[in-house]
């Protein structure tokens, strides 16, 4: 008995061991790949997600995605339109990014439907990608991510993970409310337009409160900006320039009205930015007054009023704003140069605008003043400014620099553009500014790409673009001895 047990039980043995070559040559092997795979799969989607940088990259190209695909549904456009993959791809990315560059008729070319598209997607990039994102999981799960907190905070402009929730709820309570405000501003004026016409003047408000607040250009009715028409051109011009100043410069303006602080205890942050932005627009005007002053196409011989009124209009919107101005092409090369360089430094930080912005650029004087007089500290508004910040603002500026200028090149390479007008759309792009002097074309997809590019980076912001694709930062454990090198 005992051998027969033995004898089943090494033939079991043998069998086994038979079982178990099988399946480790064939069944093993499988496993083992599909396992290798999967924790490749997992390695890969933590890698791409675990970077708030990255995070915000994929968000805005699946918005892009879904953006181009309904625009070049059949419902998006009239029968006798079509839509190319280009032209989708375009727009799409022009609305989300807030700029409002238009290769063809927003009125004609789009129905109802796609114009929806269009002020959705503009509303969605306006408030950001996360702070989109972010209200619907309040409004879904009641609560949010670590890293969608993080990414939330850096959108809004604010530090304190904590206060996000309520920073979120002023944000968007602020920006309707400033939308909700513009509509009924721009009603009447509409309303006068339209002849009475309810639906259609309901329609263009919410497309001009929407898009003005959000600085994009995109229109419902081909009129542009209304700008003969103070009683639109106002509310329009009132809004937009609401939108370049940013959610921080806002809400402590709110805060600050509401306790009754006076100006000199606001935030640097908001004194700041509001000094460099009344600086530019009081530039801006006093530059079309004086080198535009006898432009038919801009001013049309027009009394001393109306010229000061579209020298307002020309001041304060082309920095961001988009809205359609016909006589754009017709200024003179070197307004178009210092139109270029004003979209480039752009509106306030974590503002719908784009460019450098304002603070940036007010860092980089204040480093090129402390040089000039020798101090050590950078101060200003009797605050000193840590040396980190310098250095992003030095950081940003020269890549962003290097970006327009490469855009600006390549785009006289591919669109055979001269140098003034290859730098005013690459700088439009950046900045988000919406305008073009005939260089994006619907005839020129390469053209196209390079300015859909430039206009993400202008929306997400170069210093997202690096950090997405830089390694975590090492400790350095050693630090070299100095030399001194010779500049300038």
């Amino acid at each position: 008995m005992s051998n027969l047990v033995f004898d089943e039980s090494s033939s079991n043995r043998e069998s086994s061991r038979g079982y178990a070559w099988w399946f480790s040559g064939d069944t093993f092997e499988k496993a083992a790949a599909e396992e290798r795979h999967a924790t490749h799969r997992h390695t890969f989607r933590q890698h791409m997600t675990s970077h708030p940088g990255r995070l915000t990259i994929i968000y805005f190209m699946a918005l892009v995605v879904v953006a181009t695909g309904m625009l070049m549904l059949p419902q998006s456009t009239p029968p006798d339109e079509t839509t190319t993959f280009s032209t989708a791809l375009f727009t799409a990315v022009s609305a989300l990014s807030t700029c409002g560059i238009s290769i063809v008729n927003s009125t004609t070319h789009w129905t109802q439907f796609g114009q929806a598209i269009l002020l959705v997607s503009v509303q969605m990039g306006g408030l950001g990608v996360m702070t989109f994102a972010s209200m619907i999981a309040l409004a879904v799960n009641h609560h949010m991510k670590a890293t969608q907190r993080l990414l939330t905070a850096t959108e809004l402009g604010t530090t304190k993970l904590s206060e996000i929730r309520g920073v979120l709820t002023v944000v968007i309570t602020t920006t309707f409310v400033i939308e909700t405000i513009t509509f009924f501003a721009l009603f009447p004026g509409l309303w006068s337009i339209n002849r009475g016409d309810w639906g259609k003047t309901s329609w263009e408000a919410l497309f001009f409160a929407v898009m003005s607040y959000n600085n994009a250009g995109f229109t419902p009715d081909g009129a542009g900006l209304h700008v003969n028409n103070w009683a639109v051109g106002m509310p329009i011009m009132m809004s937009a320039f609401c939108g370049t100043l940013g959610f921080p410069v806002l809400l402590n303006l709110m805060r600050c009205a509401r306790h009754h602080v006076p100006p000199r205890r606001w935030s640097l942050h908001t004194k700041v930015t509001l000094t460099m932005t009344f600086a530019i627009v009081a530039l801006s005007l006093a530059w079309f007054l004086m080198v535009e002053w006898d432009n038919p196409f801009l001013f049309k011989n027009a009394d001393v009023e109306t010229r000061l009124r579209h020298a307002m209009v020309a001041a304060v919107m082309p920095r961001s704003s988009g809205f359609d101005l016909s006589w754009m092409p017709q200024v003179s090369e070197a307004t178009k140069v210092f139109m270029s360089i004003v979209m480039f430094i752009g509106g306030g930080s974590t503002s719908t605008a784009g460019g450098i912005r304002v603070t940036t650029f007010a860092v980089i004087l204040l480093v090129c003043r402390a040089s000039f007089t020798g101090h050590k500290d950078i101060n200003a508004f009797r605050r000193r400014i840590h040396t980190n910040v310098a250095m992003t603002a030095v950081s940003i500026t020269t890549t962003c620099l290097m970006l327009v200028l490469g855009a600006a090149m390549a785009l006289m390479l591919v669109a055979d553009a001269s140098l003034t007008n290859a730098l005013f759309d690459a700088c439009s792009a950046f900045g988000l500014g919406g305008y073009s002097v005939g260089v994006a074309r619907e005839d020129n997809p390469a053209a196209l790409a390079i300015l859909a590019f430039t206009m993400i980076v202008g929306r997400l912001g170069p210093m997202t673009i690096a950090y997405s694709i830089s390694r975590p930062r090492a400790m350095e454990s050693v630090r070299y001895p100095t030399e001194p090198l010779v500049v300038g």
